[in-house]
């Protein structure tokens, strides 16, 4: 899947668009409170592997105090409710993202995967994703093991790629809505 299907591009950019007018007075208070609970500016940027392995900067509302480099109780609310990834739509509206896809990594997972599995490459990363979905309390999962990195390189990561791998072969408008529609129903 070299060229990007016209459906996603239309659903990603008019979906996003809407997102972004409707939610921007949400926006504006999140950025003030993120940046009054955890120093200026309340956004997050790290480097992230897009598609076709090329790196992106992503956005996030920050999490972390600036200084103290522990969550902040806001943050905990904000990771909780994943409203923290928010800011992401304009990493759609730039064209780095989509609405469905895997779930962006650090480098060091998706660029180094091998054979067949760099076929999730070709796809945008997403906001949201059939694994994102089942790993969406990641953090509190990896809390509870022994060795977290070593129980992500062995469980997780690899569980999640062959989950985006399977999307990839599926990709579709009507499992697309399907995702989203699975994503707001769970956020509610």
């Amino acid at each position: 899947m070299k060229k990007y299907p016209w459906w996603k591009a239309m659903m990603d950019y008019g979906l996003s668009f809407l997102a972004f007018i409707i939610l921007f007075p949400i926006f504006l208070i999140l950025f003030i409170v993120a940046s009054l609970d955890t120093g200026f500016p309340g956004v997050f940027k790290q480097q992230r592997i897009g598609r076709f392995g090329k790196i992106f900067i992503i956005y996030k509302f920050r999490t972390y105090h600036s200084k103290k480099h522990t969550i902040s109780l806001v943050g905990k609310w904000m990771r909780k409710s994943k409203v923290d990834e928010l800011p992401q739509i304009l990493n759609i509206l730039k064209g780095d993202m989509s609405l469905v896809g895997p779930r962006p990594d650090i480098p060091g997972y998706y660029d180094q995967l091998k054979g067949e599995d760099r076929l999730v490459l070709n796809l945008k990363p997403g906001l949201t994703s059939e694994a994102g979905i089942k790993y969406r309390n990641e953090e509190e999962i990896l809390n509870k093991q022994q060795n977290p990195l070593q129980y992500n390189d062995e469980v997780l990561f690899p569980e999640k790629v062959k989950m985006n791998l399977d999307y990839c072969h599926h990709l579709s408008f009507k499992n697309d809505v399907y995702i989203l529609f699975k994503t707001f129903s769970i956020l509610k």
